[in-house]
């Protein structure tokens, strides 16, 4: 039984296959489409450069031909851990004898007057991006609300549409937090350099038709409105399982939670990291598909401990900033090379160890970091 439909669940559902397991696979999963390439959302496909075939992980018919029942639009209310079965909200019971939670993560809603209107967005509802290239079509201006990773790739995939984009975020440097003030005063500059404009240290307060009100008492007009604030983990399944929780499902090195037969990965899963030495969730897609393998294997009898280092990697306009590790704080940042020409590799590092890689065309010595973490965390 797999609950769930994103990078975790499918990488767990094809896994399983991958190693000839020949049992019964239920994927239950909310969404009201087959699992997609979500990264690809925020990038090629909002820009319009990316068909509508290129987002589904696999056509329709690969589940029927895997023996994989996917359920769409099906919520699952509650877990009954003694007698290994999960309840849907029609009722139904399925018994399980190995259950993977890859539930991932919700997006943050607006709690501001105006932000239920049709032309604001949220991202990552729905199994596709709210706002996509089709919805937004014919818009001149767009407010990107968020910051970070995904609502800048949204605000450069729009600006390759020649829509005027705004980005209001209460950061002062963008994804300065992942990445440090050098780093972030660098994407400020590039975005700028495509037309961006950003209204930092400030938050939309009101939506009234097409004009929204900033905090800071300016008022900005936009016929498409993006929110990307931030996501928290799908737990309340979890919780109400009883699992043990800790900003997340806390599981072993197997991804295993404290259930017996359970496990979880993905957004929800918290984990111990031989890299960091700490209890560790990540928001990414590839280690979201690292750990749906792995938990395949371990429900499958394998004693496999995750251990791969996280990775992301993120694409704005023509740069790509890949990121290996993970650096939750850090007390001093290396630069080798040149942020401006786009040629570097940041080491962030605590107590004079590299807890992270950073880097901008430089994939080489970034493979090189991260067999470098695989090697000392062994």
């Amino acid at each position: 039984m797999i609950v769930g439909g994103g990078a975790a669940g499918f990488a767990a559902a094809e896994m399983l296959r991958r190693r000839d397991y020949r049992g019964s696979i239920v994927m239950l999963s909310n969404e009201a489409a087959a699992p997609v390439d979500r990264p690809n959302l925020s990038k090629d496909y909002l820009a319009g450069s990316a068909p509508e075939d290129w987002l589904p992980l696999r056509p329709d018919d690969f589940y029927s031909g895997a023996a994989i029942d996917l359920r769409l639009n099906t919520e699952v209310t509650s877990i009954d851990t003694k007698a290994r079965a999960v309840v849907l909200a029609g009722g139904e019971t399925i018994p399980y004898d190995r259950l993977l939670l890859a539930t991932g993560a919700e997006p943050v809603r607006l709690r501001i007057p105006g932000a239920d209107q049709p032309h604001v967005h949220v991202l990552r509802l729905a199994g596709r991006l709210p706002g996509d290239h089709r919805s937004s079509d014919g818009a001149r201006r767009a407010i990107v609300i968020g910051a970070s990773f995904i609502g800048l790739e949204v605000a450069a995939a729009l600006r390759a549409r020649d829509i005027e984009v705004h980005v209001v975020g209460l950061e002062a440097r963008p994804m300065e937090r992942v990445l440090g003030p050098a780093m972030g005063d660098f994407v400020r500059a590039l975005h700028e350099e495509h037309g961006i404009i950003f209204h930092l240290g400030d938050t939309v307060t009101d939506i009234d038709g097409k004009r929204a009100s900033l905090k800071s008492g300016g008022v900005l007009e936009a016929d498409v409105v993006v929110v990307g604030v931030g996501v928290r983990p799908r737990l309340a399944l979890a919780e109400k399982a009883g699992l043990a929780i800790d900003r997340g499902v806390m599981v072993n090195s197997h991804l295993e939670t404290s259930a017996p037969g359970i496990y979880a990965a993905g957004d929800i899963a918290r984990w111990p990291d031989p890299h960091s030495g700490e209890n560790i969730r990540v928001e990414h897609w590839v280690v979201a598909e690292r750990q749906g393998q792995t938990a395949a294997r371990n429900m499958l009898g394998a004693r496999e401990a995750f251990d791969a280092v996280p990775f992301f990697w993120s694409q704005h306009y023509d740069v790509p900033i890949n990121y290996v590790g993970h650096a939750e704080k850090w007390d001093d940042i290396a630069v080798d090379g040149d942020i401006a020409a786009k040629d570097c590799l940041l080491r962030y590092k605590s107590g004079g160890r590299v807890l992270a890689v950073a880097s901008i065309y430089r994939d080489a010595a970034s493979l090189e970091a991260e067999m470098a973490m695989e090697k000392a965390a062994r």
